[in-house]
């Protein structure tokens, strides 16, 4: 199934509160730029926020820096903090930064930055922030994913979840990208489980054009590119379009990834079933408390007895 969806078809956005990680470049910055545009206070959570600041000096709309550098969990744990005490309601999280790296680098908390940048810093900043989520206004939850994820026929290695042992960057980018879909799909179970107004989606952009790009080096990870984008690639702006429509969108379902056609010509938002190891309930289950363990934060325990075991 597919539906045809484009920045137009955004419908108004006031009085609505958005907070989006990654928010001064790529997909994150489209993201927030086309939601303000359209009536919506965003809040730009970036890990620099003087490049933050002059990245809203070309926006127009409602739009706030914060920072919050994901790969950090004190980081995390300030930006909750900033909201709670102001008291600031939101309605949907955009969980959208997201990094990919040559060599290996520790945070401070001990892990390898890209597993802790995309998974582990978005699962703390999600279950902190729950309970500032508006029940009357839609709220939403957005991780954005990758179909790399389908690489990992063997799953996640939960003796070295953030490849920090045994690093490479061909796979520590697709295992944490996988973490962040099997963290999006079990969040929507527990959410639905817990009778929580919060729904929790999972979109991908395809092949687009971003700046991670340039993180790319050597030959064979550069002449990948190359083909790929010339094949399948598609603009970073073509590549939100997903993101936005899990965003805003009334008819958006959950339980499966919203994302582009490998067809460059198809601009419709396609939505896919999860495949594995995408859609193990067990591995799922796994991460989820393992993340919880490696975090401090805990939320939405399960209901289902064989996750208690």
């Amino acid at each position: 199934m597919a539906i045809s969806f484009g920045f137009d078809d955004i419908p108004d956005q006031t009085g609505r509160t958005v907070v989006v990680t990654g928010a001064s470049s790529g997909l994150g910055r489209i993201a927030a730029a086309q939601l303000a545009a359209r009536g919506a206070k965003v809040i730009m959570a970036v890990r620099n926020p003087d490049k933050g600041y002059r990245v809203r000096a070309g926006l127009r709309g409602d739009l706030e820096v914060m920072e919050l550098d994901l790969a950090d969990l004190d980081s995390v744990r300030r930006f909750s903090s900033t909201l709670h005490e102001q008291g600031r309601p939101i309605d949907v999280l955009l969980n959208n930064a997201g990094i990919g790296a040559q060599t290996p680098r520790l945070t401070p908390q001990g892990f390898e930055q890209i597993f802790a940048t995309n998974h582990l810093g978005h699962f703390a900043l999600t279950g902190l922030l729950l309970d500032l989520f508006r029940p009357d206004h839609d709220p939403r939850v957005i991780t954005v994913g990758s179909n790399f994820y389908r690489r990992l026929r063997g799953g996640l290695d939960f003796d070295d979840l953030d490849s920090a042992r045994s690093f490479r960057a061909a796979t520590a980018y697709p295992r944490a990208k996988l973490a962040q879909i099997l963290f999006g799909a079990e969040l929507d179970r527990r959410l639905r489980a817990a009778g929580s107004p919060v729904r929790s989606f999972l979109a991908h952009p395809g092949m687009a054009t971003t700046p991670m790009h340039d993180t790319a080096q050597g030959l064979l990870q550069k002449s990948f590119l190359v083909v790929g984008t010339a094949l399948v690639g598609r603009t970073a702006e073509e590549g939100t379009f997903p993101l936005v429509y899990a965003a805003v969108a009334a008819d958006a379902p959950t339980g499966v990834m919203l994302g582009p056609s490998i067809r460059k010509s198809d601009k419709r938002v396609h939505i896919q079933p999860l495949v594995p190891p995408g859609d193990d309930l067990a591995t799922a289950a796994r991460l989820w408390s393992v993340s919880e363990d490696l975090t401090g934060v805990r939320y939405l325990p399960s209901t289902d007895p064989a996750n208690l075991l």
